[in-house]
């Protein structure tokens, strides 16, 4: 009897088996695969679906700091209105992207070769560390407008618009706008590492675009030649950044001197 017994409990669980695996075909391979993982067949199909939502989660992760430091940047004037504790609480938050950065040469094409640079284009300043760019709005006489970094491989130009300082305190019909775009020239190099790019400032140009309201396009503008240093674009010139995040929205960089970070999205234009 016992032995009875003990048949008939296989032949229930034989048909019960038939009969999940009829109604229910994925549940059945879903299960052959969960038992074939400990021979390690079939483990491909479970390692892709774990890898799927790995992938989700990232993109949920890189948006949610994305959207977060557009939200500070904003709060914080790009960093001219940060008090330390706002700077540490946005430095924050660009670290936890930087460890979710999936590029990994971001300086290829940047010599302006045949293959396309993934910095290719505008980009529009949010955030700065930088203190040499911090400092132009301690000037008694223009505050910072928006500021651009385009790259036109092998050509960098920074771009930063300037205003005088009592038009941001005075509406336009009682003092008509002014601006002056200021361009820094620089020419980019490849270095050994995939992440960085090399820079040798070239020239200075100050443009005239608005006066009292008024097209200034007709002014010359006041350029100047930067004088060549021997050894400036060679791969132990200090002249350099490292991109820490990049994708099709957002481009951080560390800047190696005079130092400090960059957070800049990319945009469709740079007219002032």
């Amino acid at each position: 009897e016992t032995i009875s017994y003990a048949m008939m409990q296989q032949y229930c669980c034989i048909i019960a088996l038939l009969i999940v695996s009829l109604t229910s075909p994925t549940n059945a391979f879903s299960s052959i695969n969960k038992i074939s993982d400990r021979s390690g067949k079939f483990y491909s199909s479970t390692t892709n679906d774990a890898d799927e939502q790995l992938s989700v989660k990232r993109k949920e992760e890189q948006e949610y700091f994305k959207k977060r430091l557009l939200e500070l940047a904003a709060s914080y004037d790009r960093g001219f209105g940060a008090s330390s504790r706002a700077g540490d609480e946005v430095v924050s938050v660009i670290d936890e992207l930087e460890k979710l950065n999936d590029e990994t040469n971001a300086a290829r094409g940047i010599e302006g070769n045949n293959e396309l640079s993934p910095l290719e284009g505008s980009w529009r300043m949010i955030w700065t560390t930088a203190q040499d760019v911090l400092s132009l709005n301690a000037s008694p006489v223009s505050t910072v407008g928006a500021i651009y970094q385009v790259f036109s491989p092998p050509v960098v130009t920074n771009i930063i618009d300037l205003i005088p300082k009592f038009q941001a305190l005075l509406p336009p019909s009682v003092f008509p706008p002014s601006l002056v775009r200021a361009e820094v020239t620089t020419r980019a190099s490849a270095r050994p590492e995939p992440m960085r790019v090399g820079l040798n400032f070239e020239a200075v140009k100050l443009q005239p675009v608005q006066v009292l309201g008024m097209d200034a396009d007709v002014l010359p503008p006041f350029a100047v030649n930067l004088p060549q240093i021997p050894g400036a674009d060679s791969e132990s010139s200090p002249g350099y950044f490292d991109v820490t995040y990049l994708d099709d929205e957002l481009l951080i960089i560390r800047q190696n001197a005079p130092g400090g970070l960059f957070a800049l999205y990319k945009t469709d234009n740079n007219n002032p």
